[in-house]
């Protein structure tokens, strides 16, 4: 029984042969089961997606009397590879402080690539549960090894995002849609989903 075509359509920055090179595959673990040549046009595709984001400089204060307002928040002058890095590990390490609310992004330094972008309360707590994302991670690291390619997966904090939860998940939804992550399950649309399944 054929399915009915999807009512939305979407406009491609990639040709039919181009996007089929790496579609998922079909097979039982798709995530681990890519091959090397899909793997690198995958890779190859984001990045060139992602050196064409521009970065706008953030708004400055232009007035005393601005000085007390609540400051403007905006997507375009966070440029996640700008900022301090750490081992994509973190979590790991014990740590008495909680941390403060911030944006994240897991970053593939060796490309450099973005991959994930996140929000959090807690920023040195955030990852110590489950995280759909720590399985990404695991699988994408997996099918670099076994490609005998390197990977150097860190991430990056912006600690001056809003503690407000919901201008804090604006923020990082408008940062999803700007870099179009893939690991961020709004943009599998653009990109697949070939590290999303195993375990």
């Amino acid at each position: 029984m054929m399915n009915a075509p999807d009512s939305e359509t979407q406009i491609s920055l990639f040709s039919a042969d181009h996007l089929r090179t790496f579609q998922r595959p079909t097979l039982v673990e798709p995530s681990l089961e890519m091959s090397h040549d899909a793997l690198v046009h995958w890779i190859e595709a984001i990045a060139a997606f992602q050196r064409t984001v521009t970065i706008t400089p953030p708004l400055q204060q232009t007035s005393l009397f601005d000085a007390a307002a609540e400051p403007i928040l905006d997507a375009e002058g966070i440029d996640p590879f700008q900022l301090p890095r750490q081992n994509a590990e973190f979590w790991r390490w014990k740590s008495d402080d909680a941390g403060v609310a911030a944006l994240y992004f897991v970053i593939d330094c060796t490309v450099p690539l973005l991959l994930y972008v996140g929000e959090t309360v807690k920023s040195n707590q955030r990852w110590k549960g489950l995280h759909d994302c720590k399985r990404y991670l695991m699988n994408y690291r997996q099918i670099h090894q076994r490609h005998q390619r390197p990977s150097s997966l860190n991430i990056a904090f912006w600690r001056d995002a809003p503690v407000d939860t919901r201008q804090r998940q604006r923020l990082e939804s408008a940062l999803i849609h700007k870099w179009r992550s893939p690991f961020n399950k709004e943009n599998w649309r653009f990109w697949g989903t070939p590290f999303t399944t195993g375990s």
